[in-house]
C-alpha cells in the first residue's frame, strides 16, 4: 500500500503533494514501482494534529481518488468520517481505510456495507490531538486483539462481510515505543482472529527514537528507510496482508526475497 497524503501537515511528506498534479503524478510513480493499493489521506492523524471539516477534507481526496480510478489505479481513502468515505467510492475508491476502525463515525458502517468494498479496522483509542494520553495497557497485545475483535464485530453488525474486513494494530496511535514493538512481534495474535493483517510502520517515530544519535537525537523521517525496510521483511515474514509505506520499490523486492526464500524452504 503507497501512501499518499495530500494534506499540508503530515508528519512525513505533508505539502509536497496537495496538487493534483503533482499527487497523481508521485501515485503513478508508486504503482510503477510495484504498489497494489495507493491510499490517498486528506487529514493528517500524526500525533498532535489538530481536525479539518470534512469539506475540506474531500475537496483534497476526491478529485485525486477520481483521477486516479480513471486512470485504473486502485485506490484506498484514508478518512474517519462517513461523508469522505462515501464520496471518495463515489469517485472510485474501491476500500475504506479507517484509522479509527469505525469508532469515529456511527454512519460508516453503514456506508461500507452499501459499497460492499473492504474495510480496514485500525486500533484506536482516540483522535490526534491527543490520543498519546491513552497509551496506557496492563497487557498491550492481548487489549489491542480484544479491542480489534470488538470492532470486527461491530462491523459485521453493520452488515458489512467477514470477508471485507482487514486489521491493523495501529503502531504509534496510542502506542508508546514499546508496545509498537510487542505488537510487532505478536502479529499471530491478531492474526489467530482470522482477519488479514495490514502493518504501517513506515518513516514514524518510534523508528526515529530507535536510530536516535549518542545525544539522543531521534532519526530525521527522511533516513528512516532503512528501518522501514526492515519492518516490512518481519512483517512478510509473519504473513502480514500487507505494509503501508512511503517508498514503495523497496519494499516490493524485499517482499519478494521473502517469498523466494520461503518457497525454497519448503
Amino acid at each position: 500500500m503507497g501512501v499518499l497524503n495530500v494534506t499540508p501537515d503530515s508528519f512525513s511528506d505533508g505539502g509536497r503533494y496537495e496538487g493534483i498534479d503533482a499527487a497523481v503524478s508521485h501515485a503513478l510513480e508508486l504503482v510503477a514501482q510495484g504498489a497494489d493499493l495507493i491510499d490517498v489521506g486528506g487529514e493528517s492523524t500524526r500525533p498532535g494534529a489538530e481536525r479539518v471539516e470534512a469539506d475540506v477534507e474531500i475537496a483534497r481526496v476526491v478529485p485525486v481518488v477520481r483521477e486516479l480510478a480513471a486512470s485504473g489505479v486502485r485506490v484506498s481513502i484514508d478518512t474517519t468520517r462517513a461523508a469522505v468515505a462515501e464520496a471518495a467510492l463515489a469517485a472510485g475508491a474501491s476500500v475504506v481505510n479507517d484509522v479509527s476502525g469505525g469508532l469515529a463515525d456511527a454512519g460508516m458502517g453503514a456506508v461500507v456495507a452499501n459499497a460492499g468494498c473492504p474495510w480496514i479496522l485500525m486500533h484506536w483509542r482516540g483522535h490526534s490531538r491527543d490520543m498519546q494520553q491513552l497509551a496506557h495497557y496492563d497487557d498491550v497485545v492481548t487489549e489491542v486483539r480484544d479491542e480489534l475483535s470488538a470492532r470486527a464485530e461491530a462491523a459485521m453488525r453493520a452488515g458489512v462481510g467477514e470477508e471485507s474486513l482487514i486489521l491493523d494494530p495501529g503502531l504509534g496511535f496510542a502506542k508508546t515505543g514499546v508496545h509498537n514493538w510487542q505488537l510487532l512481534a505478536k502479529l499471530s495474535v491478531l492474526q489467530d482472529l482470522g482477519f488479514p493483517v495490514l502493518v504501517g510502520a513506515s518513516r514514524k517515530s518510534f523508528l526515529g527514537r530507535l536510530l536516535a544519535d549518542a545525544e539522543g537525537k531521534p532519526r530525521p523521517v527522511d533516513e528512516r528507510e532503512d528501518a522501514t525496510l526492515a519492518i516490512t521483511v518481519l512483517s512478510a515474514q509473519a504473513r502480514a496482508w500487507g505494509v503501508r509505506v512511503h517508498e514503495v520499490r523497496a519494499s516490493v523486492d524485499a517482499i519478494a526475497v521473502v517469498e523466494a526464500y520461503r518457497e525454497a524452504a519448503r
